[in-house]
């Protein structure tokens, strides 16, 4: 009798111990899952981010060469206006899903954009260095922006345990 006891206590301390480390197994896995699915919807979110900008700037660029030539810029404002509007769009997303520092880096993104911008819409214009210039700051600040896109995907960067990216809270 004694014997069957030990036996069933064995079996069940097997089968407690089998579902204690499947159930860890399930939940690390399902964290991984989890992590991975909003890493992809945040190099999603970045790239769509910085090809809005890159259209506003060629838009805002196309504008003020074409009043440069004296060609009536309408159409192309409407351009340069709806891919502002894009812009402005898709940066809410990279606010929610964006860590610090790459959100900063967005806001100076939005901040020289915005100067471009204003550039094309006066008649008046800028001198053609300014604006040059303008368009420059844009795209360096673009790749400051993708510098800390990288950071918070960890792309390039071994996984390391205890990194921030590997906590699934």
């Amino acid at each position: 009798m004694a014997s069957q006891v030990i036996t069933l206590v064995g079996v069940l301390l097997g089968a407690m111990t089998s579902f204690f480390a499947t159930s860890l197994a399930e939940r690390a896995k399902f964290r991984q899952t989890l992590a991975t699915r909003w890493d992809e919807r945040k190099l999603d979110t970045y790239i769509e981010y910085i090809s809005s900008v890159k259209e506003a700037n060629r838009a805002a660029r196309r504008t003020l060469e074409a009043r440069e030539r004296g060609e009536d810029t309408a159409e192309l404002l409407g351009e340069m206006e709806a891919a502002e509007a894009r812009r402005s769009i898709l940066f809410e997303g990279l606010m929610l899903l964006g860590d610090e520092a790459a959100t900063e880096t967005a806001d100076v993104v939005n901040e020289r954009l915005w100067a471009l911008l204003r550039c094309a819409r006066d008649p008046a214009g800028a001198p053609a260095d300014v604006r040059r210039q303008l368009s420059l700051s844009i795209i360096e600040t673009l790749c400051e922006l993708q510098k800390a896109a990288r950071v918070d995907l960890t792309i390039g960067k071994s996984v390391r345990a205890g990194h921030p990216a590997d906590s699934t809270t």
